[in-house]
């Protein structure tokens, strides 16, 4: 009896411990001093009532398990996108046989840089201890996710006391970075018709009159591409392959450095920013590559499958935006890495001298640089003295404040 009775007060609160064991010495006293039928019955209801508190604290909720299931819009979670909800379900069993009025439901979400969501709801069991909790998450950012340990906190039916318990459901998930269509990106053709030693050393790519076969429609192809013959025969659309002429390799440099960014939103738009390009250096069959000065310098090779793009989107899930330093610097790091006669493009909010440094960096490696420059979502105006300072080098310019206008800036230019 007394391993039941320490096990009990140490999930039962002291101070109630005791005050229920004070009623049940006080009917023991009254039934061996006063006797009868009343103080008999009085000692039996109380004895009951401390029996059932104290299973009540070594069962019930203590032993309780569940599962949980993850599902986005597209009952996808891995294709979850920044801006999205993600739906979830959470199956709670409560062994033993007590009755519980209610159960109280403690979620918490976790993201990598440390934040983190609470979820609390209450339920009622049935009868035979199942429950199910759903609810959505709130728009998520980019990032890679994870719910802690589940709470569970029910009371007695008379109100007397509070048990917990926890159990580890697993349930992690991954954000993609936001990322729009971009159709046209004016850079090859821009550079192809500069003079003196910005100048690209290879054509830029167009299109030939050679079809090269057939593939899966993507969504922005024009109607002169669809192939209506295997449409027809296939059922689903499809457009026509053209051969293309040979353009150079391209290098997106993604600046991490945290005193160079104002915002948290700042800096998300320049990671949209990156993906974007990514993904339309795939669909164009560029070979791109990814660099990201953060806290320790990655570079990613230029590449045209989707397989290399997948693997620089997912380092771009969880970055942070901790680099230390100035660009050029970092970027003598990596030197060796990037390959000659590609295009140098540039992502940060910096301007003046040390974004100068960069590019002339760059173009003193046999690259052709060029900045995009992000600003604050927040702020206004667009940073034409800086383009026009661009402009006056003869390196490619553009100024991007929200990342919905980048396509038509990455089409007009500056």
């Amino acid at each position: 009896m007394r391993r039941y009775l320490s096990a009990a007060a140490a999930v039962i609160q002291p101070a109630k411990m005791a005050g229920i064991l004070a009623v049940w010495f006080i009917t023991v006293l009254y039934v061996l001093f006063q006797g009868g039928k009343t103080s008999l019955m009085l000692f039996t209801m109380v004895s009951l009532l401390v029996v059932y508190l104290i299973a009540g604290s070594l069962g019930g909720v203590r032993r309780s398990k569940g599962s949980r299931n993850l599902y986005a819009e597209q009952d996808k979670p891995d294709l979850l996108y920044a801006g999205g909800h993600l739906r979830v379900k959470l199956t709670v069993s409560i062994p033993g046989f007590l009755p519980l009025p209610y159960v109280v439901v403690r979620e918490v979400l976790k993201r990598h840089n440390g934040e983190s969501w609470i979820f609390e709801e209450s339920l009622i069991p049935s009868f035979r201890g199942q429950a199910e909790l759903r609810f959505q998450t709130p728009a998520l950012e980019r990032g890679s996710y994870t719910f802690a340990e589940t709470d569970i906190i029910c009371e007695d039916i008379f109100g007397l006391t509070q048990h917990e318990g926890k159990f580890l459901a697993p349930g992690q998930f991954q954000v993609l970075p936001r990322a729009v269509f971009i159709p046209r990106w004016q850079l090859y053709e821009r550079n192809a018709r500069l003079a003196g030693p910005q100048a690209s050393r290879v054509q830029s790519k167009r299109e030939t009159t050679q079809i090269n076969g057939v593939r899966d429609y993507v969504y922005g192809d024009r109607l002169t591409r669809i192939h209506w013959n295997a449409t027809a025969k296939t059922g689903s659309w499809k457009s026509k392959e053209f051969e293309h002429e040979s353009i150079p390799k391209t290098m997106l440099v993604l600046d991490s450095t945290s005193v160079a960014y104002s915002s948290s939103g700042t800096y998300e738009l320049a990671v949209s920013t990156a993906a974007s390009l990514l993904g339309y250096g795939v669909r164009e069959r560029i070979g791109i590559g990814l660099c990201c000065l953060d806290k320790n310098t990655k570079l990613f090779p230029p590449a045209e499958s989707g397989a290399e793009r997948q693997k620089m989107i997912q380092y771009l899930i969880d970055i942070n935006g901790e680099g230390r330093g100035t660009l050029a610097h970092k970027l003598e790091k990596v030197h060796r890495m990037f390959p000659k006669g590609s295009y140098f493009v540039l992502i940060s909010p910096q301007t003046g001298q040390p974004v100068l440094d960069a590019l002339r960096w760059a173009e003193s490696r046999g690259m052709t640089p060029s900045h995009i420059h992000v600003q604050n979502p927040a702020g206004g105006g667009r940073s034409d003295e800086w383009l026009n300072v661009l402009t006056s080098r003869g390196v490619t310019g553009y100024s991007v404040r929200t990342l919905q206008e980048l396509p038509a800036v990455l089409e007009g230019g500056n």
